[in-house]
């Protein structure tokens, strides 16, 4: 038992060792084949990630450009934004939001460099010409800058019409210098010259009384030159205010800068010389109107300038003082054959002014005069040789202003040797003239006067002509008559009824819009008779009228302030 037990026993111990090297051979197999599939699996892994890697990086220099989805027209008053999309599309899909990648600290970086900011690369904006502002315009090349949200979606040429809106009210300086500092886009609109048409520019570097250092002097200078160069290309209307240095300098670069000028206006300024006028002849060919009221200049350079280039002029402002006579004279002898507009004016506190002039000579040499007008200046009849006591008179002229705040000698002759041949008269401004007579009006011959404006405004009513005849006046002009000025005038309650009348029977009252009857002796029931028959009226003067109730003599202004007139009358 022993014996088979040990026979036994090792075979039994056999076995397993058998079996184990069976499974030994075979593990054995296995862990020499496992290395190689191994490493196969990785290199795939490799491989795979490599081709995503580069698939990313291709994608990501794939740059998509914005397209817009509309296109803008720009028309008289508005701009017309057309979508391009078409109706199964949505325009407001939401933008996909891509994923935010985790910052965290790379291993090895210090902390001063992680803390450390990279500078960003100063983005550039293109700049607005007139052709992105009046034509259709492709909006890729400014949406695909990296602005903010606002500005990517508000088009440019919007914002350049909001700055057209702004300028019209406050004038493009400083405005569009103050704008153009908020941001690239604001700039870029900020630049275009469409608004730099019109610049007006007051005294803003030191009280004009003062003087001015040497680097004042320059930093002006230079400011003046980079505004010549970089924005007013355009140029059409320009204006100095309260300038007493550097005048002239202003207009020579004005002059060599700005071929397209057409109005110059210097207001309360001093110091501009012929050298300036000279400029402006030879680089202004398209010069229109000139404006020099209340401003210290070169009588002598302006009138060497009208007999050159008095041709081109159609407009012009001076105000009154000794050398008037030469500017006159030199318009007398038709060195601006082409004048439209002549207008001279004086301080209100400047007293008594009289100008002599003669108006035959000027009818002579300003054939087309449209508006004449002397403000605050009383013209004195004057003879010049050679010329005809008779001409044609002005038969282009729609307005005379000869007011003032005193009193006129001018009469009724005068008056006739003015609007003798000026069928076509719209507007006539007397106040101060006591000595025309309603008579002397009746017997003009234009027919279709739409404003008359005859108030008196001094105290002594003693030189008075008219003092009758206003009924005549309303009934000739019925139909065409606008706006009506009578203040203090002495008509009779009598004659003022029958001339309320008159207008509110007339064939233009629905279009009567403005009444000034302060110190006239209008009474209610006129007064009623003619607010009734007025739709549109909306300013009307009642002060200081004797023949009215208490409480009415004011001053009403609009259409519902003058109802509650007509309520308490009756």
């Amino acid at each position: 038992m022993q014996a088979s037990n040990s026979s036994t026993e090792p075979e039994s111990l056999q076995a397993p060792s058998a079996g184990m090297s069976t499974t030994q051979s075979s593990t054995a197999g296995t862990s020499q084949t496992a290395p190689a599939k191994a490493k196969r699996l990785s290199k795939r892994k490799a491989d795979s990630l490599k081709d995503d890697k580069s698939k990313k990086k291709k994608r990501k220099t794939v740059k998509r450009t914005v397209r817009p989805n509309y296109t803008i027209q720009e028309g008289e008053d508005m701009l017309l934004i057309i979508s391009n999309i078409s109706s199964g599309d949505s325009i407001w899909k939401p933008k996909r939001k891509g994923c935010k990648k985790k910052k965290g600290n790379k291993k090895g970086k210090s902390k001063t460099s992680a803390n450390k900011t990279t500078k960003k690369a100063p983005v550039k904006v293109p700049k607005v010409s007139e052709e992105t502002a009046d034509k259709n315009v492709d909006l890729e090349s400014v949406n695909a800058v990296s602005f903010d949200h606002w500005g990517q979606s508000l088009p440019i040429e919007v914002l350049v019409k909001i700055f057209q809106f702004a300028i019209h009210q406050d004038g493009a300086v400083p405005f569009l210098c103050r704008v153009g500092r908020v941001c690239h886009l604001w700039n870029g609109a900020a630049s275009s010259p469409v608004l730099w048409r019109s610049v007006s520019i007051g005294y803003c570097w030191i009280e004009p009384s003062k003087s001015q250092l040497p680097g004042t002097e320059q930093k002006i200078r230079n400011t003046i030159d980079w505004l010549a160069e970089n924005r007013l290309s355009q140029l059409r209307e320009f204006s100095l205010c309260h300038w007493k240095k550097h005048v002239d300098y202003v207009v020579q670069k004005v002059a060599q800068s700005c071929p397209n000028l057409h109005s110059l206006k210097l207001s309360y300024c001093t110091g501009m010389t012929e050298t300036a006028f000279q400029s402006l002849g030879a680089g202004c060919r398209s010069l229109e109107i000139i404006n020099v009221q209340h401003s210290e200049f070169n009588v002598d350079g302006l009138v060497s300038f009208l007999e050159a280039y008095g041709n081109q002029i159609k407009n012009i402002y001076f105000t009154h003082s000794t050398k008037s006579d030469k500017l006159l004279s030199t318009l007398s002898k038709g060195c601006c054959s082409e004048l439209r507009l002549l207008e001279i004016n004086t301080k209100l506190d400047g007293g008594y002014c009289q100008l002599p002039i003669c108006i035959q000579a000027l009818q002579i040499g300003c054939p087309k005069l449209q508006t004449f007008r002397l403000m605050n200046v009383t013209p004195v009849p004057k003879m010049i040789r050679n010329t005809p006591s008779s001409t044609s008179g002005f038969p282009m002229l729609e307005e005379l202003c000869i007011a003032t705040s005193s009193h006129s000698f001018m009469t009724d002759s005068d008056l006739n040797n003015v609007l003798h041949g000026s069928p076509h008269l719209r507007v006539l401004d007397l106040r101060g003239a006591s000595r025309i007579s309603a008579t002397g009006l009746y017997a003009l011959p234009f027919e279709k006067l739409e404003c008359l404006y005859w108030g008196l405004y001094f105290n002594s009513n003693t030189m008075v002509a008219s003092k009758k005849g206003v009924h005549m006046l309303a009934q000739k002009w019925s139909s065409t008559l606008r706006e009506l000025d009578l203040a203090n005038q002495p008509f009779s309650e009598e004659d003022m009824e029958i001339a309320m009348g008159c207008l509110a029977h007339g064939a233009g009252v629905d279009l009567f819009r403005s009444l000034n009857l302060s110190g006239t002796k209008i009474t209610s029931s006129a007064l009623r008779l003619l607010i009734t028959q007025t739709p549109i009226l909306k300013y009307l003067n009642l002060s200081s009228c004797r023949y009215l109730p208490r409480g009415l003599k004011r001053v009403y202004h609009g259409q519902e302030d003058i109802q509650l007139l007509l309520d308490k009358l009756g």
